[in-house]
């Protein structure tokens, strides 16, 4: 995988093993994106009012065949906090209903749904789930034991961030249809980072970010909803697209497209993210990558003297791994990791936990881990940041 570091826009001097947060674009995608924003620049009445409808409708198709589901049941967002925004918005709850999560999800969504539940005087549950984890069924009989008559809908990752950690949510889903739960999944690490197969996973509402493993330009998102479920769902912002005088066959694609005047470039480079993916034999990339992933684990682990998630397996870890660190100083400690050794890695705090999480992509080696080992092992025998 070496020759396809030249192929990114990263700065040389810097160990990049923190593609989990905001990925990382290569030059071909990149000036994909500067090719549509040039456009827009040289007719932006004819870019903005005719030229990117047909471009995003061709966008959608390309993201519709790589997820497998209809490209009318997609619309681009900037980032998956603002699919759940809208959709926790939308919601229809009543006081003393419950919307049942874990207590691994991705922060932002917490403080969204946290927000409405409580306008609305519902409860957001976050069941408790024991780590490390043991298997996809114990998982599944922790997490429906916080399920309860009042339950009306069940949100959860479909890979977390802090914990890196792959969910059941095939099984999870299957399960909360039988209940007469709406399933909603945020999946924003699981575009080409994982099989993502939406007619087979059958959730009800799914969101995931193109600007991560998907490789395209940053604010690229996407929400599914299903299309008998489309209509409950409000924009976050009320524009052209409400009783448009030029409506399209989808009042869903109307009411969350047609947003005043924004830049729709990053959503654009869908297509092109998936030709450079295919051009690259990326299925075998990626591959690689979560080899170097799993084949490193037992030595970082042993080094911090702490225990795996998981276990170590293609059923619960990808192209992430994420591990207890004991410090009581993770931001002090990401300082030093970046400003001395020229290490991007997220160290990040969840509950009363502190995470420490290395993400492999095509331009990373065993040097980079390598690296980070010594560095790791230096900041601990001189008893500095480490607990």
């Amino acid at each position: 995988m070496t020759y396809l570091k030249s192929l990114f826009l990263l700065d040389p001097n810097i160990t990049f093993l923190n593609f989990g947060s905001f990925g990382a674009c290569p030059k071909p995608v990149f000036e994909d994106y500067q090719k549509w924003q040039l456009e827009l620049e040289q007719e932006p009445v004819q870019f903005m009012t005719v030229n990117s409808l047909r471009y995003l409708k061709q966008s959608r198709q390309a993201l519709g065949d790589f997820i497998h589901c209809e490209a009318d049941d997609l619309v681009y967002v900037p980032n998956p906090s603002h699919a759940v925004n809208i959709i926790t918005k939308s919601i229809s709850l009543q006081a003393g209903d419950e919307i049942l999560t874990t207590d691994l999800e991705y922060g932002a969504c917490d403080k969204t749904w946290d927000y409405y539940c409580s306008k609305s005087k519902a409860v957001y549950k976050r069941q408790r789930i024991t780590l490390p984890l043991q298997s996809k069924e114990k998982f599944i009989e922790e997490f429906f034991a916080g399920s309860s008559s009042k339950t009306k809908a069940i949100f959860i990752s479909h890979i977390t961030s802090a914990t890196a950690l792959i969910l059941p949510v095939k099984e999870i889903c299957s399960i909360a249809k039988q209940k007469g739960l709406l399933c909603i999944v945020d999946g924003a690490h699981a575009p080409a980072h994982i099989d993502l197969n939406l007619k087979e996973l059958d959730a009800d509402i799914y969101t995931g970010a193109c600007h991560k493993w998907m490789l395209t330009a940053k604010g690229c998102s996407f929400l599914y909803i299903r299309k008998e479920l489309q209509d409950k769902f409000d924009p976050l912002v009320v524009s052209w697209g409400y009783n448009s005088a030029t409506p399209s066959h989808s009042k869903f694609l109307d009411y969350h497209q047609l947003q005043g005047t924004r830049d729709v470039s990053p959503f654009l480079t869908v297509p092109r993210a998936i030709q450079f993916m295919q051009e690259h034999n990326w299925e075998t990339v990626s591959a690689k990558c979560k080899q170097l992933v799993k084949q490193n684990a037992e030595r970082f682990l042993d080094l911090l003297d702490t225990k795996a998630l998981c276990p170590i397996t293609d059923e619960f870890i990808a192209q992430m791994l994420s591990m207890p660190i004991r410090t009581s100083q993770p931001e002090k400690l990401q300082q030093e990791l970046f400003n001395t050794y020229r290490i991007e890695i997220p160290l990040m705090r969840h509950a009363d936990q502190v995470y420490i999480r290395y993400s492999i992509n095509a331009f990373n080696s065993q040097a980079d881990l390598d690296k980070l080992y010594a560095a790791l092992k230096t900041i601990r025998d001189r008893k500095s940041l480490l607990d």
